[in-house]
């Protein structure tokens, strides 16, 4: 993350929004809200991936490649 903290950013929080909309699904009182599993499981993989992606402004070699 050192050289790309704009993509890991918004890695995080897509992470993190997704896992919070789960969580409200799951902690309301309403027995019929269920959370989609799927689009979590999306949500969190996208967000894996950005947090490992390169800035479009970095070379490779600020990025940390050698």
């Amino acid at each position: 993350m050192k050289g790309s903290w704009k993509t890991s950013t918004a890695g995080i929080a897509a992470i993190l929004t997704a896992a919070g909309a789960a969580l409200s699904a799951i902690s309301d009182s309403d027995p019929a809200t269920n959370p989609d599993w799927a689009a979590l499981i999306a949500a969190v993989i996208a967000g894996i991936g950005l947090v490992f992606a390169r800035d479009n402004d970095k070379t490779s070699e600020q990025a940390g490649a050698k």
